[in-house]
């Protein structure tokens, strides 16, 4: 008698994992190589750090805060169609800001292509992920999210190379082309929701002769007037002022200090080995050891890196700080859509992300042109990385308080 095969098939749900992954890499990775871009855009158009940052800073106010118009259209019509739009205007941005002739028309450009193209694809993709898996949901959530880090890693280094083999303007018209062909075909791998398929989430088969329940959870309306998504939109529109700041200025930091440019375009790497680290495995661990929790730590861990920062000179402690400012950022990236699906369930959790995003975008659109703006004051970030540590403080008490809240309201019997 032969005993019957295991069924050979992967969970399709690990391939919408896959295609988050290729989005958030190429998505990511192109917007994070703009650090690589400051010193050749300064001597382009003889402009200051700070009206270059503003160029990052607009795009990353665009690509968050754009969610919370891609979350529901993906909820509504499906995440596919944003996603590979969204790559397509990654690509046309790029290569109209290889032709531009002044810093307006990068702005325009870079911001709108660059800054559409991610807001319209992000949270759709990490949106889908959330829905196909229940039990490892941190997990999932953090190896696709872990594309940014990789992107982190591998893009800024690329875009160096290619300036220096092409110019700036090449260097951007390749990246463009890499966008929109890789990015938009992965991007066609994503799919909403397991019940299409006839699955559960996790790939449990639904019981004989039912269908797999309907995503349930909060209405938009419900969720964004709760205390727990008040408190955390607050911590994460104030713990993002300083987020992206490394982003954009730990490159020229570090030139300022004598580290040579080759090695200096590096360090963004380093921080994207140590997102990668943090996605996958920050991301696991949250799923065992609570994912509230665990968010609470995220914070917690980016300020005491910003601290590293801040008495940091030379490439080695450099990269110490971006290293370990690496993990906990990838992991609160990876922890932040899994906590939202926990509160409020998968019936609108892209619409609710996207409007929690808006918090980002904020933060994203002042932190680092400001920094840049202080550098151009005072030449130091010593004030810009000290307000980064503060925020990331003032965020895990809000979460804390927030947590404690929620609890204290749980444990009390009504009346």
């Amino acid at each position: 008698m032969q005993s019957a095969l295991p069924n050979p098939r992967i969970f399709h749900g690990w391939f919408v994992v896959a295609a988050a992954f290729a989005v958030t890499f190429v998505g990511f990775g192109c917007a994070y190589t703009f650090s690589a871009f400051v010193e050749p855009l300064q001597r382009e158009f003889g402009a200051s750090r700070g009206s270059i940052s503003l160029v990052f800073s607009f795009a990353g106010f665009l690509y968050f805060g754009l969610g919370i118009v891609s979350g529901p259209l993906a909820d509504r019509f499906g995440s596919r169609r944003l996603a590979v739009s969204g790559m397509i205007l990654i690509g046309l941005g790029l290569a109209a800001a290889s032709a531009a002739r002044s810093l307006a028309e990068v702005y325009a450009a870079y911001g709108l292509g660059v800054g559409l193209g991610v807001g319209c694809a992000y949270v759709p993709a990490v949106g889908a992920v959330q829905r196909w898996f229940v039990r490892r949901r941190g997990f999932a959530s953090g190896l696709a999210v872990s594309g940014i880090g990789v992107g982190t890693l591998v893009m800024p280094p690329l875009a160096s190379a290619l300036i220096e083999i092409l110019g700036w303007r090449g260097a951007y018209l390749a990246l463009g082309a890499l966008a929109a062909t890789i990015g938009g075909g992965l991007a066609l791998l994503l799919e909403n929701d397991p019940r299409d398929r006839g699955l559960g989430p996790d790939g449990d088969p639904p019981r004989p002769g039912e269908q797999p329940a309907r995503p349930e959870g909060a209405s938009v309306g419900e969720a964004i007037r709760s205390r727990r998504f008040l408190g955390l939109y607050a911590a994460c529109l104030i713990c993002s002022f300083g987020v992206f700041v490394p982003f954009v200025h730990l490159v020229p930091y570090a030139g300022d200090h004598g580290v040579v440019s080759s090695s200096a375009v590096l360090l963004l790497g380093v921080i994207g080995v140590g997102s990668t680290a943090g996605r996958f495995f920050l991301g696991g661990l949250a799923d065992r050891m609570g994912r509230e929790c665990s968010l609470l730590i995220m914070f917690i861990g980016m300020a005491i890196a910003l601290a590293i920062w801040l008495i940091s000179t030379n490439i080695w402690s450099l990269a110490g700080f971006a290293f370990v400012y690496g993990v906990f950022y990838g992991g609160w990236v990876a922890v932040l859509p899994a906590v939202m699906m926990d509160y409020f369930g998968g019936r609108n959790v892209g619409g609710i992300i996207g409007i929690l995003y808006t918090s980002v975008a904020f933060g994203t659109l002042i932190g680092p042109a400001a920094a840049g703006f202080a550098f151009d004051f005072s030449h130091s970030y010593r004030l810009p990385i000290l307000a980064g540590v503060a925020a990331n403080i003032v965020a895990a008490v809000i979460v804390a308080a927030t947590s404690k809240a929620a609890v204290r309201r749980k444990a009390t019997p009504l009346a």
